[in-house]
């Protein structure tokens, strides 16, 4: 990385401890000299799953997103626990949400999800040979899932039904790598 570029933190004020994040705000000086500040989130990292239960059908999730203020539709995700590797972070809430374990698990990247703000970085997985063991979300999660064949989900991409980047960014890459 170019070291032209680099901030140095001068002082963090931690704003808020949170269950999943915290918040901070950074003052910073500029390799002009100038100070800024930046606010941060730091998050433990999450997961996305595509799980294919077919050659062309996909579980999705329906879930109420209160940051949104509605429902939408999107592959599984969670965040991971202190410590937890992200496979066996993707197979918890692939079981959690939708009921399924797999036997295959092919990561297919990792990504920051909003690198101006946020540390989160996000595994995303494809799930394969799926078994049916029986949902088990957690007291906090209302779901429903979905069955949709890929062309129908690329067709709901396009219109504008699905537009959840996690899902968004994890249906192209199956399309090149299933």
């Amino acid at each position: 990385m170019p070291q032209d570029l680099k901030e140095e933190i001068i002082k963090i004020n931690r704003i808020y401890d949170g269950r999943i994040i915290n918040l901070q705000k950074r003052t910073i000086k500029l390799q002009s000299g100038k100070i800024a500040h930046r606010e941060i989130i730091k998050h433990p990292g999450s997961v996305a799953i595509i799980p294919i239960l077919d050659n062309n059908t996909i579980i999705l999730i329906e879930q109420y997103r209160s940051a949104l203020e509605k429902v939408i539709l999107e592959i599984p995700a969670g965040t991971l626990d202190h410590s937890e590797k992200p496979e066996d972070c993707a197979r918890r809430e692939l079981l959690e949400e939708t009921g399924y374990q797999a036997r295959n698990f092919r990561k297919l990247l990792a990504s920051y999800t909003t690198p101006g703000y946020s540390d989160e970085e996000m595994h995303f997985y494809l799930a394969t040979e799926l078994t049916y063991k029986g949902a088990r979300p957690e007291e906090d999660e209302n779901i429903r899932t979905r069955m949709i064949k890929l062309d129908e989900i690329n067709r709901m991409i396009k219109n504008g039904e699905i537009n959840d980047m996690k899902t968004i960014s994890g249906i192209s890459r199956i399309k090149f790598n299933a």
